[in-house]
């Protein structure tokens, strides 16, 4: 089991950040790897001082790992996965990268692109089925001119002679806490490492310019409204070809009149009369695959379902589809003519069922309601006037 952090460097859960940092530095300096040469223990207890530090110097690791504990920083409890590089904190507090190589000079690059985002409008059955949709956006693609490097044709750039192509200048600086390091991007490169004595006119030493960009988005089976879609590499590229970001397209799923979403299922009404539900019938239903027999047995109830095996969504990775469930919906009428009334008084007289208008049954009179004691407003009024 992972030792507490809070034990490794000997201070309690409502430590402040001084007194954090005092501790670390009290519990570093005495397990460094210089103060114990070929002591592999030293050196693991080290690490595992300087993991806690990082840690618990760290806010939002800090709040993760007080409520969930090392599944926190992994990720492992639903919060975000922290990374962090000791071989920073080892230079901040003591000039040096205790774990071997030298962290003073980093690889100076083109920073990466933008990201992009557009939204896509699907129909019912693209969302279930899929599709390929052309979309256009604007975007900064690679200057042809210069094949990205932003210099002019038929030159090229030059190592920056002021950070010497490591694109970030050093300082080293002495404080309370001992030597502090701190790094900020070239400010003659701005970090490229590089320096354009000539640029090209194209993109004026970019690398890149701007331009309408065509291309297919792949929506897979099965998307649900609201989901996005990351298409990496298809955003803008990065300055003097630097990396692309990435595109991100926001899916929108008009409804449908007929059927209803539920997971991978999907749900239908299918209207019958009371006739076809007591006696059964056979019906046409159109399923988004195609047309099919619905078998309506007699004496269907409402609400009762019909499951069509594997008619619903598709599952993700290709592990088949849900089902499709028909919901049977009894009509019943609101008007009948005196024939069929006459009809289906004689059916409830055969199953003893008491309806009205049927034998034994009393008529509607027709006559004005009134109620028993108090009489009719009207008629009060008409008594007064004849007095």
């Amino acid at each position: 089991m992972p030792e507490d952090y809070y034990e490794l460097l000997g201070v309690s859960r409502d430590v402040t950040e001084n007194e954090l940092k005092r501790a670390y530095r009290q519990k570093a300096r005495e397990h460094h790897p210089d103060a114990n040469p070929g002591d592999n223990d030293a050196e693991a207890r080290f690490k595992k001082i300087s993991e806690a530090y990082a840690v618990l110097s760290d806010p939002q690791a800090r709040a993760s790992y007080d409520r969930f504990g090392h599944e926190g920083l992994r990720g492992g409890m639903g919060g975000p996965a922290f990374d962090f590089d000791l071989s920073d904190i080892f230079e901040s507090f003591f000039g040096g990268n205790p774990f071997g190589g030298s962290r003073s000079r980093r690889s100076a690059g083109p920073p990466r692109g933008d990201d992009h985002e557009t939204v896509v409008d699907l129909d019912f059955a693209e969302a279930i089925f899929g599709a390929d949709r052309p979309i256009e956006i604007r975007a900064l693609v690679r200057c042809d001119d210069c094949d990205g490097s932003g210099a002019a044709p038929g030159t090229a750039p030059t190592v920056c002679g002021m950070c010497e192509g490591v694109g970030q200048v050093r300082q080293v600086r002495q404080s309370f806490l001992g030597q502090m390091v701190t790094a900020a991007p070239c400010a003659r490169c701005r970090g490229m490492g590089e320096e354009i004595a000539d640029p090209c006119k194209s993109c004026r030493g970019e690398g890149r310019r701007a331009e309408q960009v065509s291309l297919v988005v792949r929506v897979p089976p099965g998307v649900e409204g609201g989901a996005t879609l990351r298409l990496s590499g298809r955003g803008s590229v990065g300055p003097r070809s630097g990396p692309p970001g990435d595109l991100y397209v926001h899916l929108r799923v008009e409804e449908s009149d007929v059927f209803v979403r539920q997971g991978d299922a999907l749900v239908a009404e299918l209207p019958v009369t009371m006739l076809q539900a007591a006696l059964g019938t056979t019906v046409d239903f159109e399923t988004l695959d195609g047309p099919t027999e619905l078998r309506v047995a007699a004496g269907t109830q409402p609400n009762d379902t019909i499951r069509l095996s594997g008619l619903g969504v598709p599952r993700p990775n290709g592990r088949g589809r849900g089902d499709l469930h028909v919901v049977v919906r009894v009509d019943i009428p609101k008007k009948l003519s005196k024939a069929e009334a006459a009809k289906l008084r004689e059916v409830a007289a055969e199953r003893g069922e008491p309806v009205a208008g049927g034998p034994g049954a009393a008529e509607p009179s027709g006559s004005e309601p009134h109620f028993d004691g108090e009489p009719h407003a009207r008629n009060r009024r008409k008594r007064r006037t004849r007095r």
